[in-house]
């Protein structure tokens, strides 16, 4: 079972494995039909598309974020579209280096599938191998059985954030660009800032040169030079989209027992009592 990343030579090995499931999750936060273009014109044989804003979110309220958690019933349902199983071996991969990956990875452990993995380096590592591609679409089979259950232990609400914030039961690791956190340049959300009292940890550095993750060596050096213990981590974004990136590379790394904040800094400010720092 592999439970963070996959390589690209461990996914070509399995190719038409009824048991392994492969699924793009390719995507552009600035041009939100990018991913499904990219995947009708070229994907790894037999995988299926996942689009971020109808499949890996739920309905936005106005004050849950821009990428709301889907509910246990509509994601499980999404997984047996695919024909998964509870012993389904699921793959996801975005272009590399990317956040879209990671979130699915968050979803199926969070809505309780464990063999789930990242492929290493992404649709640009399987291309750059000279692996395989084809176009158009590949029919989802149905007939799935996968039973869901919600893992609450992984998440923590607004609620438990703005308590944190007296009580300092745990520390916001906020994996948005540094310029973002410090409140410059924000081109995304409303209002520019960060939750007070974060860290920040953009996620891209959990990638080396190549695009793929980093040795589970040197995430743990990175992780552990933050200074927290990991029980006392929250992964925070914008959207609880790229901090799943800083969740799986923690697990990657052996540092486990890390929560994610799904609602993060959309939801934060879409009420104004909440407080927030810039610097």
């Amino acid at each position: 079972m592999h439970r963070t990343i996959v390589s690209v030579e461990e996914l070509a090995a399995h190719l038409g494995d009824p048991n392994w499931v492969v699924v793009d999750c390719r995507y552009s936060l600035q041009d939100l039909s990018a991913g499904r273009r990219a995947y009708e014109e070229a994907h790894v044989p037999g995988a299926f598309s996942a689009d971020l804003e109808t499949e890996l979110a739920g309905p936005k309220s106005g004050k849950n974020g821009r990428h709301p958690m889907p509910d246990l019933a509509h994601f499980a349902a999404f997984l047996r579209e695919l024909g998964v199983t509870n012993q389904t071996q699921i793959v996801t991969y975005d272009a590399g280096a990317d956040m879209f990956a990671a979130r699915m990875w968050f979803l199926c452990r969070h809505f309780g599938h464990d063999a789930v993995a990242v492929l290493d380096g992404g649709f640009g590592a399987w291309t750059a191998a000279g692996k395989p591609v084809e176009p158009g679409a590949t029919p989802r089979p149905g007939g799935g059985t996968f039973s869901a259950h919600a893992r609450r232990e992984l998440t923590v609400d607004a609620k438990d954030v703005l308590r944190s914030l007296e009580t300092r039961d745990f520390t916001v690791l906020d994996a948005r660009a540094a310029d973002r956190f410090a409140g410059q340049n924000e081109t995304i959300d409303p209002i520019a800032g960060h939750i007070p009292g974060a860290l920040n940890r953009p996620f891209k550095q959990n990638f080396d040169e190549s695009g793929r993750f980093k040795s589970p060596a040197q995430l743990r050096q990175e992780f552990e030079a933050i200074g927290v213990h990991p029980k006392r981590v929250v992964h925070q974004c914008g959207s609880g989209v790229s901090a799943a990136v800083n969740y799986l590379a923690m697990e990657h790394a052996g540092v486990e027992g890390s929560r994610v904040y799904p609602g993060s800094w959309s939801e934060w400010i879409a009420d104004p009592a909440r407080p927030i720092a810039t610097g």
